[in-house]
């Protein structure tokens, strides 16, 4: 018995040891990071709820010099379309409303977009076009715009679906700015009022609710300010930047974003998506269950999560969320019960995230290669690079020419400039990552590779 109990021990204080030693090279990441200027944010990284590290970097007010710590909160971003999606699930359960439901049924404005549905805007599938580049064009910058400005906007314009509801995958703000204002219309409370009432304060979410900064300000505690960086690498809030100032009059549209929260609050949310407390087993099954479309093409987009699925880490849940002065990202391993939680009041991207997950199985973590060498490229030479380059059916990224300067796009992120290092090869400074674009026999850009946290994807140029 003394043996079986001394064994037992043992084997309890080597699983502890290694827990350790992941949680020190975790910790050694990060806080390498930090003291270069890479990171500035909370991490939290959890295994079957418990919490296996978690730490915070930086400040979260650089007027004040106030520091982060567990509790700060920040803006979630993209990150927010989860809570969204719960909350059309719930409305689902009692009855308020069906997946199938035509979007007219509750917003009767917008009955020229025949055929679209709640379901098919849960899943991005459901070709409406962008809300912020109708504002940006037609619509009032002057002001705060909400949901209301949207719909209304949408209803005078008019404008074009981008392809039959159903047929195809397109990431869509839109779609999810309009799920709010279902959420309003079948609840018959406010957006931010549902969620508390039926997911945050069930749940004990106690820093986590919807925040219109610009258009109703009010005092919050340990709020953690987002930061963007001007052309000199000065840090400021992007309200002062005129490059980035949208976020003013895009900061009462709900739905997409806005959701505000901690690195504590989201792992209470992570550890209620393993149970029924919110939602049932056959709800649940929804939200992680991406659709197929008529050509039996698979898209990776259910119910507010991005789905994966690898032999190293199991089926894997994720979102990122980025907005100027926040860089964001849950991703949940469903199969081994692994968290990893990284909210980032700054933009300096995502590029440790690789080996993070290496770290987290106990693996040794790739070493990152030296930055690369800029050099200068005239407009002439950049030109042919700008356009939409396809990395998954409906998801293009946009390269545009701005100044003298080129940058990249992604659906629902901010626009990165991009560095030349050679004629044809580009990187990014804000995440680790590299494009090099390949041309035809008479010098027409067709594709481009990219690569990142040692990953290579042919993206083929469509436009």
């Amino acid at each position: 018995m003394k043996k079986i109990l001394l064994l037992a021990l043992l084997v309890a204080m080597g699983k502890a040891n290694a827990q350790d030693t992941r949680a020190q090279k975790i910790d050694s990441l990060f806080t390498s990071l930090a003291a270069k200027g890479q990171f500035n944010g909370n991490v939290l990284i959890a295994e079957k709820g418990n919490v296996l590290y978690k730490k915070s970097f930086g400040l979260r007010d650089e007027a004040a010099k106030l520091p982060l710590n567990d509790t700060s909160i920040f803006e979630l971003a993209s990150v927010s379309k989860q809570f969204t999606a719960m909350g059309i699930v719930l409305l689902e359960q009692k009855g308020k409303l069906k997946y199938d439901d035509p979007i007219v049924k509750y917003i009767p404005e917008l009955g020229f977009y025949k055929g679209v549905t709640i379901r098919q805007l849960l899943n991005h599938t459901g070709g409406l076009p962008d809300y912020m580049q109708l504002i940006g064009t037609k619509g009032d910058t002057t002001k705060i715009n909400t949901n209301k400005d949207i719909i209304t906007l949408f209803a005078k314009e008019k404008p074009e679906a981008d392809f039959t509801p159903g047929s195809k995958f397109e990431y869509s703000n839109t779609g999810y700015a309009l799920l709010a204002s279902i959420i309003e219309k079948a609840s018959g409370k406010t957006y931010a009022m549902f969620l508390a009432d039926n997911i945050f304060k069930p749940l004990k979410m106690e820093n986590t609710f919807v925040y219109n900064r610009r258009l109703a300000p009010k005092k919050v505690e340990n709020y953690a300010y987002g930061y963007v960086y001007d052309a000199n690498g000065k840090k400021l809030l992007p309200d002062n930047d005129p490059d980035r100032s949208y976020v003013i009059c895009l900061d009462g549209i709900v739905g997409d974003g806005t959701v505000n929260s901690t690195t504590v609050d989201l792992l209470k949310w992570d550890r209620a998506l393993y149970t029924d407390k919110l939602a049932s087993k056959k709800s649940l099954e929804l939200v992680f269950t991406p659709p197929v479309l008529p050509n039996d093409e698979k898209t990776k987009y259910a119910f507010g999560w991005i789905i994966d699925a690898s032999a190293e880490y199991g089926k894997v849940t994720a979102h990122s969320g980025g907005w100027p002065g926040y860089v964001n990202y849950i991703e949940r391993h469903i199969d081994n019960d692994k968290t990893i939680i990284v909210l980032q009041n700054n933009e300096n991207g995502m590029s440790f995230l690789k080996n993070v997950r290496r770290l987290l199985y106990g693996k040794a973590p790739e070493v990152v290669k030296d930055t690369q060498t800029e050099i200068t490229l005239t407009e002439a030479q950049l030109t042919p690079f700008v356009g939409e380059y396809e990395l998954e059916p409906g998801f293009n990224m946009e390269m545009t020419l701005d100044n003298g300067q080129l940058y990249t796009q992604i659906p629902g992120q901010e626009k990165f400039p991009v560095f030349a290092e050679s004629e044809n090869t580009f990187f990014l400074k804000v995440v680790k990552a590299q494009l090099v674009f390949e041309k035809d026999s008479t010098g027409t850009v067709i594709n481009a590779i990219l690569k990142q946290n040692g990953n290579e994807f042919v993206v083929k140029k469509v436009k």
